[in-house]
């Protein structure tokens, strides 16, 4: 009697091992998805051998951020399956499809729209207070035609409901309706409405500066920029924000590559725009 408990209890505390073991193999690879290694990081999440549902989500993200949408899909198809309650995974998942409508062909692509916006309003389901999956949600009913299941009357209705979680959002969300009926007036009020009530948030300020710029009106533009870098001095986002308004504006294009550039060099996080896109606008700059 005594031998099977001593064989239960090395059972016990071999199973403690590994599950430390695990953890902190999980922690490592998000560490370094964290800092942007996402090779480094799918090599260790890969090698898991009984992935839980946490680690097909890192891989999935690993996959997305390397921009193949195929291997995002099945990893986060297997996250959701385990844990089908998670709206983050849903979430995720619906944006790989977003992702691959965007990437596939014209014979593909409403399929994958519609499981994104269908992953979208799962994820929604879930997790009312998802404000990202809210906002993709959003943008999904703003952007898809009516056969997809898009609209303007139910971007409004999720605006709404994006307001009662964050003001500022709900101005930006409202700006956007505003700009698709051709309401500019009301567009750039809502997003000066967005910045006033979220006055530390730097991302507010290019939303206004790409706006004026997309209208024409550089100057005021490049003024509202200058604003954004007094308030974070070398920051990645405001880097890649005014790089890209100048090339899709067609101006500006020897400063471009050199903020893209600079870019590159920088210490970047995965909210950061990926190195790859930085890269092919880089590749852009230098064939115009």
């Amino acid at each position: 009697m005594s031998g099977r408990f001593t064989f239960i209890r090395f059972a016990v505390c071999l199973l403690a091992v590994c599950l430390v073991a695990f953890g902190s193999d999980l922690k490592r690879a998000e560490n370094l998805y964290q800092r942007t290694d996402y090779e480094g990081s799918l090599k260790i999440a890969s090698e898991e051998r009984s992935p839980a549902a946490a680690v097909y989500g890192l891989i999935g993200r690993n996959w997305f951020m390397l921009g193949d949408f195929k291997k995002a899909a099945d990893a986060f198809q297997k996250a959701v399956e385990m844990e089908p309650e998670n709206s983050e995974y849903n979430h995720w998942l619906g944006r790989t499809y977003g992702r691959r409508a965007e990437t596939a062909s014209p014979f593909f692509a409403p399929a994958n729209a519609s499981k994104a916006r269908q992953y979208f309003e799962r994820a929604v389901e879930l997790d009312p207070t998802n404000q990202e999956a809210l906002n993709d949600l959003f943008d999904y009913y703003l952007q898809a035609p009516g056969f997809l299941g898009g609209g303007y009357e139910k971007a409004a209705e999720v605006a709404r409901r994006i307001g009662r979680l964050n003001p500022a959002e709900y101005h930006f969300a409202q700006a956007q309706l505003a700009d698709k009926r051709k309401q500019y007036d009301t567009a750039e009020e809502q997003l000066r409405r967005a910045m006033a009530l979220a006055p530390r948030q730097v991302g507010r300020v290019l939303d206004l500066a790409k706006y004026l710029a997309k209208h024409g009106r550089y100057k005021e533009s490049d003024e509202t920029f200058q604003v954004a870098e007094k308030m974070a001095p070398n920051s990645p986002k405001i880097m890649f924000a005014r790089a890209h308004t100048y090339i899709k504006e067609k101006r500006n294009l020897d400063e471009a590559k050199a903020l893209l550039e600079k870019y590159l060099r920088s210490n970047l996080t995965p909210d950061d725009p990926p190195r790859e896109e930085a890269s092919k606008l880089l590749k852009q700059v230098a064939g115009a």
